[in-house]
């Protein structure tokens, strides 16, 4: 009965069921590389561990905040959502819109340079689709 017809055990309901549901959504995800820039106010850490615990290629998470110095002020937070600064006030227009739209935001460090009291954070920022 080679042209029988037969119940799949793989149907994207069961995957779904069977799985945490970003397991099904990861290969789905596209990282869509948008600018460079760097993370401003480490200087102003209240805890300045967190500049210990960084690495080159550790993905960052992008908030909003309600910020009466800038309107467009978008916070930094480590994969353990440890503050580590801010988008600096020249580069974060476009990427609040984006924000303030719904999309999500990230970044990657992708280099590092602690020198006395100056810290050099570069990053990648990314529109993350689906």
């Amino acid at each position: 009965m080679a042209n029988e017809l037969t119940k799949s055990e793989n149907s994207l309901v069961s995957t779904i069921e069977n799985n945490n549901l970003s397991d099904v959504i990861r290969p789905l995800v596209r990282e869509i590389y948008l600018f460079d820039s760097y993370v401003a106010g480490t200087a102003r850490l209240e805890d300045k561990s967190v500049l210990d615990k960084i690495k080159v290629g550790d993905w960052l998470f992008l908030q909003r905040e309600n910020n009466k110095f800038d309107s467009n002020a978008i916070v930094i937070f480590t994969e353990n959502k440890e503050k580590l600064g801010y988008i600096p006030e020249r580069d974060n227009l476009v990427f609040a819109r984006l924000m303030d739209a719904g999309k999500i935001i990230k970044a990657k460090i992708s280099y590092i340079k602690v020198q006395d009291t100056i810290n050099q954070i570069k990053i990648n920022i990314y529109l993350i689709d689906f």
